[in-house]
This record gives structure tokens, C-alpha cells and sequence, in this order.
């Protein structure tokens, strides 16, 4: 998400300013204070070095390394069915409602607010209390895995649906809550101590049993006893090698090995032994307080960016008041791991897997059994990593999978210009990572990975996002969502993308399929944007039509086919993004179809699409449909004014004059039944 000078210039004036604008601000804040080399820089030089070996010149030059058909536009062809997929593309555009390619069908499945446990009451948007939302499905929604039932199965009318729940918009969620003006004191007067325990109920993690019925239609299985509620009272294990560490320790807590709940949960993973990872992504937004002066984690919170000041939980819970409770932020940031299939089990936060603005958590096994796990730190400038298992996945024997994630090499990418890309470990006395450089220990190292992979010279990213291995081909993709502060300074005919608002993919090849090879090829997959416009620079096959391109990608999926599946967010700018809806498409990886994209699914005005996840026969596609009503609805021409409770953009899904907006699960099935796509 993004927000540019005018943006922000427009919030000086005066103009009302929500939650979710300043946590769009947070991710376009770029802290990383490194000299490294960003992504751009790279491809410019990578693209540069091709032209010549071609003997390209001038404007030519991107031409000649992207190939004519990047640039070409070509009409709508609304009803194409050739290549890999097989479905009706639905017309671009915005307005309160989705829509879905012609011959598919969307069921809401759950929303904010819904039951979960027993005794849940119903949903009462006038009525909310802590106690409730404990109790109920939690507010935005992001990513989602389908646990097939009974566990070792590949059962696809039956499982666990595992959801991430990410942040909390206030205006949206309850009456009579002002935009935020001025200072933050007054901005916060209105968020009560009741209010705050709600927003901190909403946040966290679901475990809802899923049932197809007879009919078709998918419905949650009331009173399960696997259907589990995950908020910050639940009691977590920190483990791996910074678990007891000082810097780990509190008064609540003198061993560094307990926490309670997890925050800002954004996207994830699944591990081969059937448990759910979950990302902790901006953690850094609920913390404020200051510091005492010259305090040792002074410049360690300043590289994460905390405080960050969303909320004003501090105000009623010490933990959350730097000032107060300084480690508390260093037990947050963490990879989560939840075993669905037991509700009674302990989550553990994986410390192995580093400290970041974690969106993801993607596994696959490597040819010699051992784990590896991909995630992206989801901030621009920010970097790509990857952790390798010591020991080796036991297919045969889960519990022995039990702490894989606790032992092994956590890595970070730098990127070459030769089309290489080298993983650099961060491991604790290897090259600068040492006591003379703050690093006293890998415990040290784990929780400052931002800082180690700063000295290591990893490439600074365009946001990266998900980073999601395809199991059928090996390759692996980077989600990398937008980067509006790339300057003028770094544009050349090779990378004119100044300001860029539309993000890209990058395709990683892991040599002969060895995920734990030092080096790696990369190549560009698409450049998002709008190809009809030669300034944006865009790249996509030259048979995408007019509604199947794309700004903005943010995570994606693999059905068992191995087809790709690529969601959108492109925030509070989605009007200069694109000037339609968030959307789900179909992507066309290799092949003579490579690059070209088709859009499947249109999400509500204000809204992203999240957590793109397929049942085990590829007859359902489950989506996350995150704030909707949300994101820069004063841009909507059809609205054109500050969303709130009171009035919002749209009132999807249940369209009911009593009804705020409701973040939602959705399920999509092809019409008559068959595979989804």
C-alpha cells in the first residue's frame, strides 16, 4: 500500500484520516537505512547488460530485454478459454459488490462477527464487548489454509480452515468513532478501554471446521470440537535460539519463553506435517511510550520502527507502553506455528525464522528432506529470506516433525546483475555478525535480522510480500507489491518506473531443484500495471486483455495443478494504481502463455483480496475479502467522501441498512461442479 505526496500533502490540509491510511503510511515509510542495492538498481543493471550483449540502444533497450509483446496492448477478449485455464473473465471495474468469472459462483462462508465457540452470541454491531469477539470470527481476515479431514487425507468437502486476522479498523467497526485529527491524544479520546479490548479480541487467528453440503454449499460445522479462537490472552511458547534470552525477558514474564497471543497477523503458510504458520507483520503499530533515555534497544526498535502508535492499547495495558515494558516489542515480529488438529496444543513462535514484518511463511520439502521455508519482510527497501531446516522432514512419524523450525540456517537474498541471486547466511560470527558489531549471540542476531542482513549488503526489495514455492515446477515466486519511493534519480531506459505504484513478480530457479543451494537464477515474470500506457512499463504476455492485467500483487497460490493464482492490494492509491477493484487472477507462468494474466475474481470497492487457498481436488478456491468499504473511498467517483460506520462505501456482504462492512471468507465453485479455473 501506498500513499504519495499528495496524499500525504491532503492529510496536512486537514482532510480526515483513517486507521488503515496510517497503516498504509507505515509500509511506504522505508526505514532501512542502508546503502545496499535495491531491486531496481539490479534489474537496471541486468537489463542493462543484456541490451548490450544484444547491442540494443536508447528507448530500445527495455524492448529488447523484455521482449515486444511486454509492451503491446491487445483488446479484450472477454471470452477466451484457450491455454491452462478454462473460464468466462469477468470485467474489470468497481463498484460495492464482487463479481466472479461467469460460470463460477461465490458463497459467503464466514464473516466478522460470526459464531466460532459455543456460546457465541450473534453478531451485534451496536452491542460488542471482548468477551463476544473472543468467541467470534475476528475482523480482516487475511490468509487462510484448508486442513483437509481427517488428518493424512486429501478430503476436499471437509477440513479446517485456518485464518489469519490481521488489524482492527476502528471507524469501521464501531458508531460514533471520529477520523482521526490533529494530535494523537485527540484522536484516540474516543477509543475507550472497552473499545481497545475489542480491538485487541479482533485480532489474532481462527480454526473453523468447514463442511460442503449435499447442496453444494459450504457452511461452518457449529459446536466443532476443533473450532478455536487465537487472541493476545493466549498463551504462546517462544522457542528456538532466542527463546530465553534477556532481551526476550519481562516481568510478566523472567524466563524469555512465554508470550501471550500473537498480532498483525498477515499471511502464512502450511508445513507438510500438517500444522498452520501465520505471520506476525506490523507489529511495530501497536507499541507507543518512549524509551528511556539512552536505552540499549534505542536503535533496535528505531530499525523496526516502533513505536508506531495505531492504537492506544498502552494506555491500558502496560505491555504495550515501550516506556514501560521495553523487550515487549522484541517478543513480537516472530513466524507462529499452530497445530490445528489439536485445540488444546501450545502456538509456538519460531525464532529461527528471524524477526521481520513477516508476510508469509511458505514451505516446501527439499530433495534431501530437509524444510525450507520462504518469507518476505513486508516493507519497501526490505529484504527476501529463506530458512533451511537441520534435520530432515519424517513423513512417516509427525510428532518427530514437532521442532524442525526450531534448527537451522536463516538466509537473506542478493540479488546480481547477471541474473544470480546469492543466499547470505545470518549466522552469528560469520563475517560481520559478530560482538564487535553488536551481535553477541544468535539469539542477537535473530531478533536484529533486519540489521544483520543491512551488513551482509542484502538487495533492498520493492516490498516484498508472499514468496511462494510452486511444488510442481520447483520455482519459486516473489510477491513485490509497489514501491512509490523509487526516485527520479533512478530511472534510465532500462527501469522507468520512478514512483512506482504497480509492483512486479519475481521468478527465483533453484539450481536442479535444490532449495538449499547457495545460488540461485532469477528472472522478471510480469511487470504490473497497465500495458496500454507506455509510461508505466509494464509487462505482461501480449494476450492479456483490458481486464486481465494487474497493479499491486500481494500474495498468490498454486492449485494442484501447479497453475498460479495472484491476489491484489493496492491500498489507499488504487486509483492511480489501476481505477478498479482489487481482484484475484489466473497467471500463466511458462510456456508460450507466459505472462499473460486473467481476471477471475473483483472484489467490493475499498477492499483487497487475501489468502488464495484450493481444496486438495481443486473444486474450491477459498478467498479473504479484507476491509471492504475501506481503502481510499474518497477517490470512488460513485462515493467521494470519508468512509465510516455510519456511512460506508458499501455494506457488503449482507447489504443490510443495520450492517457496517464485513471482512469475510468467501467460496467460489464452477457452476454444475468441477475444477475451479
Amino acid at each position: 500500500m501506498q500513499m504519495n505526496a499528495e496524499s500525504r500533502a491532503r492529510i496536512e490540509r486537514g482532510f480526515a484520516v483513517h486507521r488503515f491510511d496510517r497503516f498504509d503510511r507505515s509500509q511506504d515509510k522505508g526505514i532501512n537505512p542502508s546503502d545496499n542495492a535495491t531491486l531496481g538498481e539490479v534489474v537496471a543493471r541486468r537489463i542493462g547488460r543484456r541490451a548490450a550483449m544484444k547491442g540494443a540502444l536508447g528507448a530500445s533497450v527495455i524492448a529488447s530485454a523484455l521482449g515486444p509483446a511486454a509492451l503491446a496492448s491487445r483488446p479484450a477478449r472477454a471470452q477466451a478459454r484457450d491455454g491452462a485455464f478454462n473460464f468466462v473473465e469477468t470485467e474489470a471495474g468497481i463498484d460495492g459488490t464482487h463479481h466472479v468469472a461467469a460460470d463460477h459462483e461465490v458463497q459467503i462462508l464466514l464473516r466478522w462477527g460470526d459464531p466460532v465457540l459455543p456460546g457465541a452470541p450473534a453478531f451485534d454491531p451496536y452491542k460488542q464487548s471482548a468477551a463476544s469477539q473472543a468467541t467470534q470470527f475476528g475482523y480482516n481476515c487475511d490468509y487462510l489454509a484448508f486442513m483437509p479431514l481427517p488428518l493424512g487425507s486429501r478430503a476436499s468437502d471437509r477440513g479446517l480452515l485456518c485464518v489469519n486476522h490481521e488489524y482492527a479498523s476502528t471507524e469501521l467497526m464501531f458508531p460514533n468513532i471520529p477520523s482521526r485529527r490533529g494530535s494523537l491524544e485527540e484522536s484516540f479520546k474516543a477509543i475507550t478501554a472497552d473499545i481497545a479490548n475489542v480491538e485487541m479480541a479482533a485480532h489474532g487467528g481462527s480454526v473453523v471446521e468447514v463442511a460442503r453440503g449435499a447442496d453444494g454449499v459450504w457452511r461452518a460445522v457449529a459446536g466443532s470440537r476443533f473450532n478455536r479462537r487465537i487472541t493476545l490472552d493466549t498463551p504462546m511458547i517462544l522457542s528456538g535460539p532466542a527463546a530465553g534470552h534477556d532481551r526476550l525477558k519481562t516481568a510478566a514474564d523472567p524466563t524469555g519463553t512465554r508470550v501471550n497471543g500473537m498480532v498483525n497477523n498477515c499471511a502464512g503458510g502450511m508445513t507438510p506435517w500438517g500444522t498452520w504458520l501465520t505471520g506476525e507483520e506490523n507489529t511495530h503499530g501497536y507499541f507507543w511510550g518512549k524509551l528511556p533515555e539512552g536505552h540499549a534497544e534505542t536503535k533496535a526498535q528505531q530499525r523496526y520502527g516502533v513505536p508506531g502508535r495505531w492504537y492506544n492499547w498502552g494506555a491500558y495495558h502496560p505491555r504495550f507502553d515501550v516506556g514501560k515494558t521495553p523487550n515487549e516489542p522484541n517478543r513480537f515480529g516472530w513466524v507462529v506455528e499452530i497445530d490445528p488438529y489439536d485445540p488444546a496444543s501450545t502456538p509456538k513462535k519460531r525464532t529461527a525464522l528471524g524477526r521481520a514484518k513477516h508476510e508469509g511463511a511458505e514451505t516446501i520439502v527439499n530433495r534431501d528432506g530437509r524444510v525450507v521455508v520462504y518469507t518476505g519482510d513486508d516493507e519497501r527497501f526490505e529484504y527476501v529470506y529463506r530458512f533451511v531446516s537441520r534435520d530432515r522432514y519424517n513423513p512417516n512419524d509427525r510428532a518427530a516433525n514437532r521442532d524442525l523450525l526450531d534448527h537451522g540456517t536463516l538466509s537473506v537474498a542478493a540479488f546480481a546483475a547477471d541474473g544470480s541471486m546469492r543466499w547470505l547466511p545470518l549466522v552469528h560470527g560469520q563475517g560481520p555478525l559478530t560482538a564487535a558489531n553488536g551481535f553477541a549471540s544468535q539469539a542477537d542476531v535473530l531478533i536484529e535480522a533486519r540489521r544483520a542482513a543491512d551488513l551482509l549488503g542484502a538487495t533492498k526489495m520493492d516490498r516484498p510480500e508472499d514468496v511462494e514455492p510452486n511444488p510442481r515446477t520447483g520455482k519459486v515466486y516473489i510477491m513485490l507489491t509497489n514501491n512509490a519511493r523509487r526516485t527520479a534519480a533512478q530511472v534510465d531506459p532500462a527501469n522507468p518506473r520512478a514512483a512506482n505504484l504497480w509492483g512486479q513478480i519475481v521468478e527465483l530457479s533453484p539450481p536442479g531443484g535444490d532449495h538449499a543451494a547457495d545460488v540461485f537464477a532469477w528472472d522478471m515474470l510480469i511487470q504490473a500495471g497497465d500495458p496500454a500506457v507506455a509510461e508505466v512499463g509494464a509487462r505482461f504476455h501480449a494476450s492479456t486483455s483490458r481486464n486481465g492485467w494487474f497493479a499491486c500483487p500481494d500474495n498468490c497460490a498454486f492449485d494442484s495443478q501447479g497453475r498460479m493464482w495472484v491476489v491484489t492490494d493496492q491500498g489507499t492509491e488504487w486509483a492511480k494504481a489501476s481505477g478498479r477493484a482489487d481482484g484475484a487472477y489466473a497467471l500463466t507462468t511458462a510456456g508460450p502463455e507466459r505472462g499473460r494474466s486473467r481476471l477471475f475474481f473483483r472484489a467490493p470497492a475499498g477492499a483487497e483480496v487475501c489468502g488464495p487457498m484450493f481444496t486438495p481436488d481443486d473444486t474450491t478456491l477459498f478467498l479473504a475479502i479484507q476491509h471492504p468499504g475501506a481503502d481510499g473511498m474518497r477517490d470512488w467517483k460513485a462515493f467521494g467522501r470519508t468512509t465510516s460506520f455510519e456511512d460506508p462505501a458499501t455494506r457488503w456482504p449482507d447489504f443490510k441498512p443495520d450492517m457496517p462492512p464485513r471482512p469475510s471468507v468467501v467460496a467460489i465453485v464452477r457452476k454444475g461442479g468441477g475444477r475451479v479455473g
